[in-house]
C-alpha cells in the first residue's frame, strides 16, 4: 500500500462514525422524532414496508419506540408489478410482519409497467407516483396522521449527486425533505449500514430487489460506483458531507421561496383564467437594465434579484395550473418547467414586443400586454367574461363585501366630511352619501357601460377609458364598479363619477377600499 493510500485508509478509520448499537439507534431514533416534531403524541402512522431491509428496519424501530411516542402504527404495501413472483414474495412477507405485531395491514398493486407505456411516461416516476397515491388514499380511508418512509442518509448522498449531474439549482440540492404534508422521513440522518446492523442484531430477515444492483441505471451506478470512489479517493465522509449540504440548501431555499410568495402576494393579480404581473414588478431595474447572460462581473444583487424573479416566473405557474387543475380535474403534466423555461419568461418580459407570446409545458401560456405578462391555460388565451352582482341594500350594510370571484374584498367606510379640513378636501375617492340611493350594486362592468370621471361633464364608455388608461383586456375581466339607479357612482382606480363623488357641501362621505382575500 503507497503511503497517499494509508493515508486515506486512517483517515476514513478516524473520521467513520462508530456504527451505533441496537439500543442507541432507537433512542436516538425517538429523540430525533421528538425533537424534530415529525410525529406526535396520538398520530396514526401508516409505515411504508417494501420488504427491503431499510423499510423494515424503519418498522422495527418504529415498534420499538411507538409507546414512548405514544403513536399507534399499521403497515402499507404497494406491489408494483414489476418483478413477478419476487414482487408477490415481496407482498406476503410484508404482511407476515404486520401480521408478527399484530398491525394492520393495507395494500394495492397496479400494473405500473402498462400504465407508464399508456402514458408515455417514466417507468420509475410512473411507479412513484402510483405508490404515493396509494399512501394518499390511506391516509384518507383510515385517518392516518403521518406515512413514514423510509429513505436514509445513502439515499439523501445519491439524490444529491444524481441531481448535480443532471443539472440542478438551490431546490435540486435540497433533495428529499424531512416532511412534506403527511410523508414524514425519520431517516435521514441514518446510515444505510447501521440499518442493517440493526436488522441482523434482531435476527431479522429482509428481502433483496434485485433490480437495486442494475448498474445500467445511473441510481444504481451511483450506489455502486460513484459514492465508494468519493469514499475511498476523496473524502471518507461523502455521506455525510452531502447530507449536510442538502440541509443547508432546503434552510436557503425555503428563505428564497419565502420572500417570492410574499412577493406573489403583493404584485400578482389573480384575475379570471390567468395571472399578471407588470413587468416592473418581476424585473427590478438592475435586470431591466443588463443582460440577462450569466457572466463572471455579474453583481451579486443583480444574480440575487434575477434568482427571486426566476423562482416567481415558477411560483406563477404552478398557481395558473394549479387552478386549471381545479377547474377541469386534468391532471396531466405536460413535461417539465425547466431553467430554460424561467430564462425564456424573462427575455420576453425584457425584450417581447405587446402581443408576443411563449408557449410552456402544461398547455400554458405567457403573454406580454404593453408593460405586464399574463399567464394562462391555451384554452384561455381570450379572458373570460368573470360576471358577478351583489346588492347593498342599505347604509347600514356598508362594511366588507368579499368577491371571491376577483380574490378580493371591497370594505365601505362611512365617514363624517368636513370640507375644511385638510385630511377629508373635496376628493374623487370618496362619494357623497347624500346623492346615493339604496339599494346599491357591486357587479362587473359590462359592454356599453358608461362612466362620467371626475373634470368630465359628459360620460364616457368604459372600454374607452380603459384604453385611455392602458388597462389591457386582461386586466378587464371582472373590473368591479358600484351603480347606483342604473348610473354608475364608482369604479376601481377611476374612483367616484363626477355626479356621486363627495364636494363642498357633502356630510358624509362613503370610502371604498379594495383588499386582496387573505
Amino acid at each position: 500500500m503507497r503511503f497517499g493510500e494509508l493515508r486515506v485508509a486512517r483517515l476514513a478509520k478516524k473520521l467513520t462514525p462508530t456504527i451505533t448499537t441496537t439500543k442507541q439507534l432507537s433512542e436516538r431514533l425517538q429523540h430525533a422524532i421528538q425533537r424534530s416534531g415529525l410525529v406526535r403524541e396520538g398520530d396514526r402512522v401508516g409505515v411504508a414496508v417494501s420488504g427491503g431491509a431499510d423499510s423494515v428496519a424503519l418498522l422495527l424501530l418504529l415498534v420499538a419506540v411507538r409507546k414512548k411516542l405514544g403513536i399507534a402504527l399499521s403497515v402499507l404495501h404497494f406491489n408494483h408489478k414489476l418483478r413477478g413472483a419476487a414482487a408477490e414474495g415481496d407482498e406476503k412477507f410484508v404482511a407476515a410482519l404486520a401480521r408478527k405485531y399484530k398491525l394492520p395491514f393495507y395494500s394495492a398493486s397496479s400494473a405500473v409497467k402498462a400504465i407508464a407505456k399508456s402514458d408515455k411516461a417514466n417507468l420509475e416516476a410512473t411507479a412513484r407516483r402510483l405508490r404515493y397515491a396509494f399512501f394518499a388514499q390511506c391516509a384518507g380511508e383510515h385517518h392516518l396522521d403521518k406515512i413514514a418512509v423510509a429513505h436514509t442518509a445513502d439515499d439523501q448522498a445519491e439524490t444529491v449527486l444524481a441531481h448535480i449531474l443532471r443539472g440542478t439549482g438551490l431546490t435540486g440540492l435540497g433533495s428529499i425533505h424531512p416532511q412534506v404534508d403527511k410523508i414524514v422521513r425519520p431517516l435521514l440522518s441514518v446510515s444505510r449500514a447501521e440499518m442493517r446492523l440493526y436488522l441482523k442484531g434482531h435476527k431479522q430477515t429482509w428481502r433483496e430487489d434485485a433490480t437495486n444492483r442494475d448498474t445500467t441505471k445511473m441510481r444504481a451506478r451511483i450506489r455502486k460506483k460513484l459514492i465508494p470512489l468519493l469514499r475511498k479517493e476523496f473524502q471518507p465522509r461523502i455521506v455525510e458531507h452531502l447530507a449536510a449540504l442538502s440541509s443547508h440548501a432546503r434552510q436557503d431555499d425555503a428563505l428564497l421561496h419565502h420572500l417570492a410568495q410574499e412577493r406573489l402576494r403583493t404584485s400578482v393579480e389573480i384575475i379570471p383564467g390567468a395571472a399578471r404581473i407588470a413587468i416592473a414588478d418581476l424585473l427590478p431595474p438592475n435586470i431591466q437594465e443588463n443582460t440577462f447572460a450569466q457572466s463572471e462581473d455579474q453583481s451579486s444583487e443583480q444574480g440575487a434579484s434575477t434568482g427571486l424573479s426566476g423562482r416567481l416566473v415558477r411560483l406563477i405557474i404552478s398557481r395558473v395550473k394549479s387552478a386549471r387543475v381545479n377547474l377541469k380535474k386534468d391532471n396531466s403534466a405536460g413535461g417539465e418547467f425547466t431553467a430554460l423555461h424561467v430564462r425564456q419568461v424573462l427575455e420576453l418580459a425584457r425584450h417581447g414586443k405587446t402581443g408576443s407570446s411563449l408557449p410552456l409545458p402544461g398547455n400554458i401560456e405567457v403573454r406580454r400586454h404593453r408593460d405586464a405578462l399574463v399567464f394562462c391555460a391555451k384554452e384561455s388565451i381570450a379572458p373570460s367574461r368573470q360576471e358577478y352582482e351583489y346588492k347593498i341594500d342599505s347604509l347600514d350594510d356598508l362594511n366588507a363585501i368579499p368577491v371571491p370571484e376577483l380574490g378580493c374584498v371591497f370594505r365601505f367606510t362611512v365617514i363624517d366630511w368636513h370640507a375644511q379640513r385638510g385630511e377629508t378636501s373635496p376628493s374623487g375617492e370618496v362619494l357623497d352619501g347624500a346623492r346615493l340611493h339604496f339599494p346599491l350594486t357591486l357587479r362587473s362592468w359590462r359592454h356599453g357601460d358608461r362612466f362620467c370621471a371626475i373634470g368630465h361633464t359628459k360620460p364616457e364608455k368604459m372600454k374607452r377609458l380603459f384604453s385611455e388608461k392602458g388597462i389591457d383586456r386582461w386586466q378587464r375581466a371582472g373590473w368591479p364598479v358600484v351603480v347606483n339607479d342604473e348610473e354608475l357612482a364608482w369604479s376601481r382606480i377611476f374612483g367616484a363619477s363626477a355626479k356621486f363623488a363627495a364636494h363642498a357641501g357633502t356630510k358624509t362621505g362613503i370610502v371604498i377600499v379594495e383588499e386582496k382575500l387573505l
